[in-house]
């Protein structure tokens, strides 16, 4: 059973379905040529998820536990931890789990594990005595293995598969089998028989007996360390219940991944996973950002944006996101407090490819075309940069504009075309752009093709293979990892693992654009509250399907000239913004030699076009596979240092 508990499992869960949930990534590109590209041959099934009968209401209850954990648990957990020190908080989990001894000792005793019975019992003896009633984790110090086990898994064991997902009230993640394993927990335990009695009439409290208090203070001082990733992931995934729901069904499988990697691995996909650690390094960094929004003129609809300004006037680096991402992402935090921290201020925006950005400041509902999208996103931030020069006059210094993955793409085309714009639109004394990629329909090419990787899988074993990836992913997602981890994917799973994540993204673009502009190419109809069957449909299309099925014609509807599979595929393309791009002396380019976005001759290109000063080519990384390496960190800092002043703006 799952508590609302963020940092844990509520990450572990996202992590299993976006594959070590890869930053704002490789967007990409596409077949070079959408309209010559031939569909698969071959198609494989994902395993299946528990099945959700009762999407509307678990939806509802997603949706109260999100307002519960934002408008109550937040704000409150922070006087929490200003009051309850870190030691005392700690303390009160040990003290929690030691209570919860008599259930593990059950469930092993049911399961057969003899020595996870032992070893709990001599864990709860050591922390009881010498670890204070449990306060002081003495096991684990003395090297006193864990054996966790509930009712839910000794079901599961047993052969009871879960026929019915649940999203219970407070509690989160469930399903039928594991509920009734939770009651069963809690029966199991000793203090829910003793009832406190008050003080004048002597009578019973409460039939639940001092568990329930105890209950309460241990769930409740575990969620105040972990409400903020929990708050984060809810806003910033398009559809969070989705993604815990598909995820659960590995991350609570009693089931163990076999690590044996068959196969040679793949340096660049296996560096790209490594996106994953470069995060935040302050846990309190993400909430002192505060975020606003600006009206957009042309949909006269509101966006959002966070910021982190210095207290004085400081250059100001505002910061686009890669395919698909929000502006609280992991990687767009991350940036953000890597210019914050070395004296910048710091103002995030959602991807033109995120629903937020997609239905509140996108002139077309289909992003694709990237003349439409960069200005968009130009448009988006002259009217955040005038909100913060209203409400800070006199703090916003330089301005740069920092993009990774697709954020660079739109940043280099806005770069390219800064001297050709006739509308009053935000000036910008530097442009850093990371692992960009040059040619967008190639790069969709490569995510598509990363998705295909399980063919490569003999069909008899490929649905196995796929389920024994989810469950690597959800057994490295409870353990900590760093830099130094190996990876135990093989080519074929970390490519795949790249591919599914950017196949989410893109059931997001297609689900969004076409809860905007229906054009009637899927059969299923656009509910927001029963999304299932809809979503395993589109999640059939390719990019290449994207571009063919939704873009070309939508494109061909707004009167671009034909043939606009070349109109696309050319204006994607950074090679047919040459000219723009080395008249503009501001850019600075930072990517890796072997990001599989970026064919050798993109590479080429780069270099013709830009100077030494301009580029910098790391050997290795992957795409945004290098960006927690301190050397890679230094380079983003330098690129922003030496900007030419900005002179005085007139509105």
């Amino acid at each position: 059973m799952m508590g609302i508990q963020p940092r844990g499992r509520i990450r572990s869960l996202v992590l299993v379905v976006a594959a070590l949930y890869l930053s704002p990534h490789a967007h990409a590109q596409a077949p070079t040529n959408v309209a010559n590209s031939q569909p698969d041959t071959e198609t494989f099934a994902l395993p299946q998820s528990v099945p959700d009968p009762i999407e509307p209401f678990n939806r509802a209850m997603w949706s109260f536990n999100k307002g519960l954990m934002t408008g109550v648990v937040k704000p409150t957990s922070r006087v929490y931890r200003f009051v309850v020190v870190k030691p005392v908080r700690t303390g009160i989990g040990n003290f929690g789990r030691n209570l919860t001894y008599p259930g593990r000792l059950i469930n092993n005793l049911l399961q057969g594990k003899w020595i996870g019975a032992r070893d709990e019992t001599y864990r709860f003896a050591c922390n009881t005595t010498v670890g204070v009633a449990g306060c002081f984790d003495v096991g684990t110090k003395w090297k006193i293995q864990k054996s966790d086990a509930d009712f839910g898994q000794t079901f599961g064991q047993w052969g009871w598969k879960p026929q019915c997902f649940i999203m219970l009230p407070i509690l989160g993640p469930s399903n039928e089998r594991d509920t009734l394993g939770f009651a069963a927990d809690t029966a199991a335990n000793p203090l829910i028989y003793i009832a406190p009695y008050d003080f004048v009439g002597n009578n019973p409290l409460t039939w639940l007996g001092p568990y329930t208090y105890v209950n309460y203070v241990v769930r409740y001082n575990e969620l105040a360390d972990n409400v903020g990733e929990y708050v984060r992931f809810s806003q910033a995934a398009m559809d969070p219940y989705a993604e815990i729901q598909y995820a659960w069904t590995f991350a609570c499988a009693n089931r163990v991944a076999d690590f044996q990697v068959k196969g040679e691995p793949d340096e660049a996909s296996l560096e790209t996973l490594e996106s994953v650690f470069f995060t935040f390094k302050a846990p309190e960094f993400p909430d002192r950002g505060k975020t606003r929004s600006v009206k957009i003129p042309a949909t006269g609809r509101k966006l959002k944006f966070t910021s982190w300004l210095q207290p004085g006037k400081a250059p100001v680096v505002y910061i686009v996101p890669g395919l698909g991402s929000h502006r609280l992402a992991q990687p767009a935090l991350a940036l953000a407090e890597l210019v914050y921290s070395n004296g910048f201020s710091a103002v995030v925006i959602s991807s033109a490819f995120n629903s937020e950005f997609m239905e509140h400041a996108s002139t077309a509902a289909m992003p694709a075309y990237l003349p439409v999208d960069g200005h968009d996103v130009h448009v988006a931030l002259t009217e955040v940069d005038r909100r913060l020069g209203s409400l800070y006059p006199g703090r916003l210094g330089d301005r740069a504009l920092m993009g990774y993955s697709m954020g660079a793409l739109h940043s280099l085309y806005i770069a390219a075309t800064e001297s050709t714009n006739q509308l009053p639109l935000v000036k910008f004394d530097r442009y850093v752009a990371i692992n960009t990629p040059v040619r967008l329909l190639h790069g969709v090419s490569k995510l598509d093709e990363f998705y295909r990787a399980p063919l490569e899988w003999p069909a008899t074993n490929r649905t196995d293979s796929i389920d024994n990836t989810f469950l690597k992913v959800a057994a490295l997602s409870k353990i900590t990892l760093t830099p130094q981890t190996s990876l135990p994917f093989s080519a074929v799973e970390s490519k795949f693992l790249i591919g599914l994540t950017f196949r989410l993204t893109l059931r997001d673009v297609i689900f969004s654009s076409q809860r905007r502009n229906n054009q009637g190419v899927l059969q299923h109809s656009i509910r927001n509250w029963r999304r299932d069957p809809l979503y395993q449909e589109i999640l059939q299309n390719s990019y290449q399907d994207y571009f063919e099925k939704f873009a070309i014609p939508y494109y061909q509807a707004q009167g671009i000239a034909a043939p606009v599979a070349e109109a696309l595929e050319k204006a994607g393309d950074l090679r047919t913004y040459d000219a723009g791009l080395r008249l503009n002396s501001g850019i600075r380019i930072i990517v890796n030699q072997n990001d599989f976005l970026l064919a050798n001759e993109d590479l080429e290109w780069l270099r013709a076009t830009f100077t030494p000063e301009q580029l910098t080519v790391f050997a290795q990384g992957g795409h945004l596979g290098n960006l927690s390496n301190p050397t890679v960190q230094k380079r983003i800092v330098d690129a922003l240092t030496n900007m030419k002043a900005v002179p005085p703006k007139t509105d």
